[in-house]
């Protein structure tokens, strides 16, 4: 089975366009990893829970370079392919939970008429 896409060069990529934005706005950036240092200094959770967290709110926003850069710390943390799977299995049920609410919303957005249709 191939790749759906090339991690590696990705992730070079990535970090030569994070240089660049660097370059162009340091307090930006500086203020990025403050955060990111911020959130990866925590007391009660490890660091493979925090990265298999991550992996899951990657799913549900889309970021590709969040994708990439949290899988490679898991990995780093020890975290396994099937711990992966299952906090992606979070992050599906709860991306499927928030339609179905949001389905209720159009209900709700079309009037009385929608509940009496049928």
């Amino acid at each position: 089975m191939s790749a759906i896409k090339d991690w590696d060069a990705y992730n070079a990529a990535t970090r030569l366009r994070g240089k660049e934005l660097n370059g162009l706005h340091p307090e930006l950036v500086k203020g990025f990893g403050a955060l990111a240092r911020g959130a990866a200094t925590t007391q009660h959770l490890d660091a493979k829970t925090r990265e298999l967290i991550a992996l899951a709110v990657a799913v549900t926003t889309r970021c590709d370079g969040c994708i990439d850069a949290h899988v490679r710390k898991a990995k780093v943390a020890g975290a396994s392919k099937a711990e992966m799977a299952e906090a992606l299995g979070v992050a599906i049920a709860l991306n499927a939970g928030a339609a179905f609410t949001y389905a209720l919303h159009v209900l709700d957005a079309a009037g009385e008429d929608a509940l009496s249709a049928g």
